[in-house]
């Protein structure tokens, strides 16, 4: 979990979703630049010295500026997302988002003193992947690879797997047993998730 939550803190995190049937527009160099932005910004909010309620709000723009967080949500959200009305899954991504930052901005003082290297990026399917390695203070270096595509138009990432294991099926399988336990019940999670993490 220290390593998982390592990778999602630093990023936001994530049944991967369906892509459209084209050609990449995106090129390895435009995925990767996407990658060291997140890195960079992530770094900045580290350094700043700001209180870890400031730095949560901070890394919840983050997200939202770098992650394709309407499709991660809604991938989360699973098969409840087709019988979800249009202002549900709205309010749905708000609160997920908001759920993600709280849950895992609080483990931005573990990144201090660390680094993240890019390696390379490779096609995959109609997404590019972004491999990196993460160097930790006390933890040996580890992978973490990032999946971006630009199917909002925009280069973004929409999953991350740190050592094999996707942080986007990771966040459905938690997100689906919460859901479980309200019962099916949209708006309950939604007005739950407001208040966790």
């Amino acid at each position: 979990m220290n390593r998982r939550g390592f990778l999602v803190s630093g990023m936001a995190s994530a049944a991967i979703f369906a892509l459209p049937n084209v050609a990449l527009a995106l090129n390895e160099s435009q995925a990767s630049a996407l990658v060291q932005k997140v890195v960079n910004d992530i770094n900045k909010v580290i350094a700043s010295g700001k209180s870890v309620s400031s730095m949560i709000r901070d890394f919840e723009k983050i997200f939202v500026k770098y992650a394709d967080v309407p499709n991660i949500a809604r991938s989360t959200l699973g098969v409840s997302a087709r019988s979800a009305s249009k202002s549900q899954l709205n309010a749905y991504t708000k609160a997920f988002q908001g759920y993600l930052s709280r849950k895992y901005g609080k483990r931005f003082e573990e990144f201090k003193g660390g680094e993240i290297i890019i390696k390379d990026a490779r096609p995959l399917k109609r997404f590019y992947e972004v491999r990196t390695q993460a160097k930790l203070k006390g933890q040996s270096p580890f992978d973490v690879n990032f999946m971006v595509s630009d199917k909002t138009g925009r280069a973004k990432f929409f999953d991350m797997k740190i050592e094999g294991i996707s942080l986007l099926v990771t966040e459905r399988e938690e997100i689906g047993a919460m859901l479980d336990k309200r019962n099916g019940n949209i708006d309950l999670l939604i007005k739950d998730l407001k208040k966790s993490g």
